[in-house]
């Protein structure tokens, strides 16, 4: 794969100067908006009719609605019982997610399944809190909060008048043309751009009216322009967030349903966004039927993956084994399945979700996960205090960690609070080859994130033994340019397994045991200096969930390549040697016979004969 070369200008004060200038825009933009609010408040039903139901393909969890039809809303990790027909408007939420999925509505999917029930109370909720909230509100109107508010209330919106009065219908329409004029306002930056303008168009595109047609056209022909810039040819997203593509492509598809069912032509650009990211989603799609959690993307439950997946029309097509503009590489067994980050960050605006972790790797065996990353996203950044969000550094990932730094920074203080918290000080350069045949699959990486930092690059090679189904690895740490290492550097490569997985060390202190939920074991050698288990944690659904980690450590010395080896075996494979170390209570084993040299897989053609092979 071809290096990809960006400038990260990491200088202090340097992004002051942009944080200047985004603080002046949005304040401007944000008065505008106040004042165009507030002139196009209307009561009655003089305002657009809807003419579309917009559908949302997300599943919903109606005994989730049935506790909100009582009273009891859990959003965000928390409750709030308010009994049958409270009000949770006017009380303190328990925590910021709270908060934010109260007032995105994320609540109104479930309760609509609820029937005419779920209807009315929907709507009282919904007119309760245009009572408390149609005004100007930094929290409640900002972009993160306001963009699902919209969608939510335009996929409910006919169910929500088929119980309503005229008037009340009236109110309910008006407010979704006004909160959609107020959204293709915000000037949040190009992240989240094609959401917010596919969310636009959807509530647009279901209503009648001038205003409402006026605004479906300029929002489809800007969201034509936007797509091709966030979308890469391979179908993943300029911010390399899996998750962040799966939900861009849901979001395009309730829009290309409301386009059909108005009798227009969904874009080409729009179509060719949809091809692609549905393709992405197949190739991000590991074999627990759950994304991979790389760059500010969680795992994201199979229903929801699936949901997406069952509109594509090529769902049965084989995902590539690589991702070249994304930066990814997928590697695949008969049980095995590897995902690895094979890109840098993404950068300026378009990495304030972006992880400094590269080379990081997922790991699924059959139907279990074993290997992760901490899985941050930005609904996982408002849970506790800011250690969320120092798991977008190198620790957080499963890949090397040199001197207990991370490979890149967050930006903070006053820039940080306007750009976001953008990761800066990044791998520059991620460069790898990649070699198949009957035998398996095998890539070699390489990275430059720790050369300013200790002179030293990191390469990871890997190789899924299709007829053994084992994953070997290798990571191995040079001076830059083949000079010698200015220092000795800790080493901690850290393996992060899954929440449900049961981890335990053998009496020989470096092989590992791991079971996952199907009971299925596999065992993790290696030839570590030290080998040792660590809390670690998980984000599932934007809460975190207790797990362990691997870490084996070293020391790197400017006397050559330093170089550790690893790999995962299943405990019923056939060996040429002794089985595997037991655990603590029975005898222990040389540790010679941890690492089989007989096992070695041949190379592929072209490859170093000793990559990715554990001696």
């Amino acid at each position: 794969m071809p290096a990809r070369r960006f400038p990260l200008d990491d200088m202090p004060g340097a992004h002051l100067p942009s944080a200047l200038v985004a603080a002046f825009r949005r304040q401007i933009a944000y008065e505008l908006n106040v004042g165009a609010l507030r002139a196009g408040r209307l009561d009655g039903a003089r305002g657009p009719n809807l003419m579309a139901t917009p559908r949302d393909f997300r599943p919903c969890d109606p005994p989730l609605g049935r506790a909100m039809l009582a009273g009891r809303f859990v959003l965000g990790g928390a409750m709030v019982d308010v009994g049958p027909g409270g009000d949770p408007w006017d009380r303190i939420s328990p925590s910021r997610s709270f908060a934010v999925a109260l007032h995105r509505f994320d609540w109104a999917p479930h309760l609509l399944t609820c029937g005419e029930a779920g209807a009315r109370e929907a709507l009282r909720l919904f007119l309760e809190w245009r009572r408390l909230f149609y005004q100007p509100n930094r929290f409640v109107w900002s972009g993160e909060v306001l963009e699902r508010r919209l969608f939510n209330l335009a996929c409910g919106a006919r169910r929500m008048a088929s119980v309503a009065s005229d008037v009340e219908a009236g109110v309910l329409f008006n407010a979704l043309l006004h909160q959609a004029r107020y959204l293709s306002g915000l000037s949040d930056g190009p992240a989240r751009l094609a959401e917010r303008l596919a969310v636009v168009a959807t509530a647009a595109a279901a209503l009648n009216g001038r205003s409402s047609e006026q605004l479906a056209a300029r929002t489809l022909s800007r969201l034509s322009q936007a797509l091709p810039d966030a979308v890469l040819p391979d179908g993943g997203l300029k911010s390399r967030s899996p998750q962040a593509g799966l939900e861009l492509l849901l979001d395009l598809l309730t829009l290309d349903d409301v386009l059909l069912q108005r009798g227009r032509e969904t874009s080409t650009a729009v179509g060719s966004a949809i091809d692609r990211l549905g393709a992405a989603t197949r190739f991000f799609t590991l074999g627990d039927g759950r994304l991979a959690a790389f760059q500010g993307g969680e795992a994201v439950d199979p229903p929801r993956v699936r949901a997406a997946l069952n509109q594509d029309e090529d769902d049965a097509a084989r995902p590539l084994g690589a991702a070249p503009h994304s930066g990814y590489h997928r590697l695949v067994g008969r049980a095995i399945q590897v995902l690895v980050d094979a890109g840098p960050p993404a950068d300026g605006a378009w990495s304030v979700a972006a992880c400094a972790q590269p080379l990081a790797l997922e790991v699924t065996c059959g139907g279990d996960r074993i290997f992760s990353n901490c899985g941050w996203s930005p609904d996982a950044a408002g849970v506790g205090s800011a250690a969320p969000e120092l798991l977008r550094l190198t620790a957080g990932g499963s890949t090397a960690e040199l001197g207990g730094r991370s490979a890149g920074r967050l930006l903070g203080g006053f820039p940080g609070e306007v750009l976001g918290a953008r990761l800066i000080g990044g791998a520059r350069n991620v460069d790898g080859d990649r070699n198949e045949n009957d035998a398996g699959a095998w890539v070699a990486l390489n990275h430059d994130g720790w050369a300013s930092r200790f002179g030293v690059t990191h390469e990871r090679r890997l190789f899924v033994d299709g007829r053994r189904d084992e994953l070997r690895g290798e990571d191995l740490f040079f001076g830059v340019q083949g000079g010698r290492i200015p220092r000795p550097v800790p080493l901690a490569i850290r393996f992060h397994a899954a929440a449900d997985v049961q981890v335990s060390i053998a009496l020989d202190g470096r092989s590992v045991l791991l079971r996952g939920a199907s009971n299925t074991g596999w065992w993790f050698r290696n030839d570590a200096a030290e080998v040792v288990l660590e809390p670690s944690i998980q984000f599932q659904n934007g809460l975190p969930r207790r797990s362990v980690q691997v870490v084996l450590r070293g020391l790197i010395d400017g006397g050559g390549p330093t170089r550790v080896r690893w790999k995962l075996t299943p405990i019923d494979a056939p060996a040429s040697k002794p089985a595997g170390p037991r655990l603590r209570g029975a005898e222990p084993i040389p540790t010679a016979l941890i690492l089989d040299a007989e096992v070695d897989p041949p190379a592929p053609e072209g490859a170093d004969p000793d990559g990715a092979t554990l001696a």
